[in-house]
């Protein structure tokens, strides 16, 4: 093979290199969890989200990971959030996880609800045990900070893949808060469920769709 055709299979070669990059990147960048809107009402909204011990499908089965409800009732994986600004916003979320435990304390107590108090199974809390927590929704930019009580190890006809149906062992936990200003509010759970991972922070910790989430208030 001559010098210039040697030049032009290597020229072929890095332009298919460059072009499967390129489609690389934009598919991740365009991979981005759906945005899902919060069902509204007169000066209101209503969140339902639900966690899972494990997802159960996609790139990280393996995670543990939040859905979020559409209005119309459909599950979506996706933590990205909108609701109305300067609104008070009523979330349920459905905790099908089992215990981790808070390594932090003062995560125990519920921050930034209306009341002062979350409701545990309807039951009205102001402080949870420390060791009890599966996750947490926290917004630490709007002060709200709310523990999400695990099930217990050996509870029957636990969850294996989300979604979640309401027959299987799970405990429901309902609070309100405000939004402020418009603007798009990062939230984390805080509870180091991130399995494998250096002292359980990374992985789905940091990832949206997951354990990390954005709430768009507009």
């Amino acid at each position: 093979m001559n010098r210039p055709a040697r030049i032009g299979i290597v020229l072929l070669l890095g332009a298919v290199a460059g072009a499967l990059a390129g489609l690389y990147i934009v598919r991740y960048l365009m991979a981005a969890p759906e945005l899902v809107p919060a069902s509204t009402g007169p000066g209101q909204a209503s969140v339902t989200m639900q966690t899972v011990g494990t997802i159960g499908f996609g790139d990280h089965p393996d995670w543990v990971s939040y859905l979020v409800r559409t209005p119309s009732g459909r599950w979506v994986h996706t933590t990205i959030i909108k609701v109305p600004a300067h609104t008070l916003v009523h979330v349920t979320i459905y905790q099908y996880d089992t215990s981790t435990g808070l390594r932090n304390p003062l995560w125990a107590q519920p921050r930034g609800v209306v009341g002062g108090a979350i409701y545990l199974n309807g039951k009205p809390t102001r402080v949870v045990d420390a060791a009890d927590p599966a996750h947490t929704f926290a917004i630490p930019d709007l002060g709200l900070s709310v523990p999400l009580d695990g099930i217990p190890d050996n509870a029957k006809n636990q969850c294996s893949a989300a979604p979640c149906r309401l027959s299987m062992a799970h405990n429901t936990i309902t609070f309100s808060f405000r939004t402020g200003a418009p603007g798009i509010y990062r939230w984390q759970c805080f509870v180091p469920c991130g399995a494998g991972f250096l002292y359980g922070n990374g992985g789905p910790m940091q990832t949206l769709g997951y354990m990390d989430g954005q709430l768009v208030v507009q």
